[in-house]
């Protein structure tokens, strides 16, 4: 959405590991700016937690991260630059840049631990993570970007940026797609609009 909207101009996409293995991601990451016509740099980072073992969450978005559709492999690569360090260099380069984190927070606490100063530099920094006052979708008390590197998190919301969590809670009932969403989108007969629907419909079916 973020891509397409004319109001909005992405800086950079950072890959971490998370639902999928970094490469994974970062082959869904480059494929979607592709079919978005994006020309936004993406830079592939860390590969598993900053302690702990790597665990996917492939019963949730499937084996390849978007819903196992074989989408064709993007025209190019990611930049050679570690993400962390494009965290670092975009934020640098454009004060006043909004943060919006999907995924677990190893990039970006690698790049807070390496240039602590960058959090003063952010205007919002907007986190999909944690379960305050519902289940998990995990354990019964952890959603899955935080509980997968609970270091890294600890470190961002202790770094000074000005963090909006936004929970597990958040993204069910009614922020969940209804059938008549998915009609009024896939009447658009596009395959932007086919993408938007297919690559999420393993998470629609995985519950509420």
């Amino acid at each position: 959405m973020a891509l397409r909207a004319p109001d909005v101009r992405v800086a950079a996409i950072t890959v971490v590991a998370g639902n999928v293995e970094v490469q994974q991601a970062t082959r869904n990451a480059l494929y979607t700016a592709e079919l978005c016509r994006a020309n936004v740099p993406v830079y592939s980072g860390a590969g598993k937690p900053l302690l702990r073992t790597y665990e996917n969450a492939t019963w949730f978005h499937g084996r390849d991260g978007l819903g196992d559709h074989d989408y064709p492999a993007p025209k190019r690569s990611a930049e050679k630059l570690h993400a962390a360090d494009a965290i670092i260099e975009t934020i640098e380069a454009n004060p006043g840049l909004v943060v919006v984190t999907l995924g677990p927070l190893t990039n970006l606490a690698l790049a807070l631990s390496k240039t602590p100063g960058i959090a003063t530099k952010v205007s919002r920094c907007v986190v999909m993570g944690g379960a305050p006052c519902c289940e998990g979708n995990v354990t019964p008390a952890a959603e899955y970007n935080i509980w997968v590197d609970p270091e890294a998190a600890r470190i961002v919301m202790r770094s000074g940026l000005p963090v909006e969590l936004i929970g597990w809670h958040l993204c069910r009932g009614e922020a969940v797609l209804s059938g008549d969403d998915i009609e009024h989108v896939e009447a658009f007969n596009t395959k932007l609009a086919h993408f938007a629907v297919e690559c999420l419909l393993p998470a629609l079916s995985a519950g509420p």
